[in-house]
């Protein structure tokens, strides 16, 4: 049976990481979770798989693809919209760009020019942007009059002090863009609106770290709505370890590898961005919840997951007193919004600084799992940046709403 097409155009928010597509159809202006949604995942891996969800059961699939690399992944993609959607379904396309640079710090429409300009920008991050940028030339192709919107992944860091912004390194490399950007931008933004909108702005203008905690983690200090200090910084490889990521090292470490081992500058980024974090201390899986299951009766899985729970702590210590003290404390990302036992582990031993959680609503995920007498409020949201992505292109377009709830 052939699937119906939709009715109305709507945005489609594409979301393309270093070995996935993921995307979301949104309603113009209706501001509700998507219609459709899905990705491309293990894309250049053993067994991709192309999956959609959504309300009608010719919707759904979940199926093995052949997606060697990002090109082969992105005509699948091209190939399920003019079937599913068709172009005269689109109104925009919103893609999240991980790397802005020091030049792109709003969401705004995609030019010539700034392709070129985000191509000079790819030394920064190889792990992302060649990616995005052939999302981009695709959508242009295959629907060159549907307008296409870029929202920049370090654009809510983009006015942080000098002091968090500055790399002590000799200021010549800083002339050039060598600096602390912070990512999961879209992400806080979209925290930060729900935080307003589920506890007020009040609360959304105190004292907040936001713990993003995901394959990709890192946490944002934010005060007064602007961000402070963010653990991610001239790449997503810094700040807390991550799944495959190593987050913060000693700088000597690379050298020191070149010497003992004749490991090049390549082997070393791949090494700190593919085998490292929760992979390389187990030894077994970059997947927490996998983890958790086997630390019992295996020491490298209890040392992967306490070393990534000790630096959140610390992490949590250290923006506490960048901010003067702390109100707000949220988690969220695929860790921290299921992990009931990490977010419990973080939280043990904070009381000093006012972080006391309750063991009943952690269990259950509730939105608020502090106590009622916990000086600080600790709350779980669920962060979604297609919805963020399809905002910020209502915004920039001005279709109208785009800003509404979840």
């Amino acid at each position: 049976m052939r699937r119906k097409k939709p009715q109305h155009a709507g945005i489609l928010s594409v979301n393309g990481g270093s070995s996935s597509i993921k995307f979301a159809w949104f309603e113009t202006g209706d501001g509700r979770p998507p219609l459709l949604q899905g990705g491309i995942t293990r894309i250049g891996m053993p067994d991709p798989a192309f999956s959609v969800r959504g309300p009608h059961r010719a919707d759904n699939f979940s199926r093995s693809v052949s997606a060697l690399d990002h090109a082969a992944a992105i005509e699948l993609l091209m190939d399920w919209i003019r079937e599913r959607l068709a172009g005269d379904a689109l109104a925009a396309v919103g893609h999240r760009v991980v790397h802005g640079g020091p030049a792109y710090h709003e969401p705004q429409r995609i030019t010539p020019a700034m392709i070129e300009a985000l191509r000079h920008l790819s030394p920064y991050d190889p792990e992302h942007l060649p990616g995005e940028i052939l999302l981009i030339e695709a959508f242009d192709r295959h629907f060159p009059d549907v307008p296409q919107i870029a929202c920049f992944d370090t654009a809510f860091h983009r006015d942080l002090p000098c002091v968090a912004r500055l790399l002590p390194i000799p200021r010549r490399y800083e002339a050039q863009g060598v600096r602390r950007y912070g990512f999961h931008g879209l992400s806080c933004a979209y925290l930060m609106e729900e935080l307003a909108r589920v506890a007020g702005v009040q609360s959304a203008r105190g004292r907040v770290i936001l713990a993003h905690l995901g394959n990709g983690a890192s946490m944002t200090a934010v005060h007064a709505g602007q961000s402070i200090d963010t653990s991610m910084s001239l790449t997503p490889t810094a700040g807390l370890p991550m799944s495959t990521r190593s987050g913060d090292l000693d700088p000597g470490l690379g050298w020191y590898l070149a010497r003992t081992a004749n490991m090049t500058a390549k082997a070393f980024h791949d090494m700190v961005n593919h085998e490292s974090g929760l992979l390389g201390v187990s030894e077994t899986s970059p997947d927490m919840q996998e983890l958790l299951a086997r630390e019992s009766g295996d020491i490298r899985a209890a040392e992967a997951v306490a070393l990534f729970c000790y630096q959140a702590r610390k992490q949590i210590g250290a923006y506490a007193a960048a901010l003067g003290g702390l109100d707000t404390l949220v988690f969220s990302g695929g860790i921290g919004e299921n992990a009931a036992a990490v977010r419990a582990r973080i939280g043990d031993g904070l009381d000093f600084l006012g972080i006391e959680l309750d063991a009943s609503r952690n269990a259950v995920h509730a939105g608020v799992i502090s106590t009622d007498t916990s000086r600080v409020t600790v709350r779980v949201i669920r962060t979604d940046e297609e919805q963020m992505i399809a905002r910020s292109v209502c915004r920039v377009l001005g279709l109208g709403a785009g800003n509404g709830g979840n």
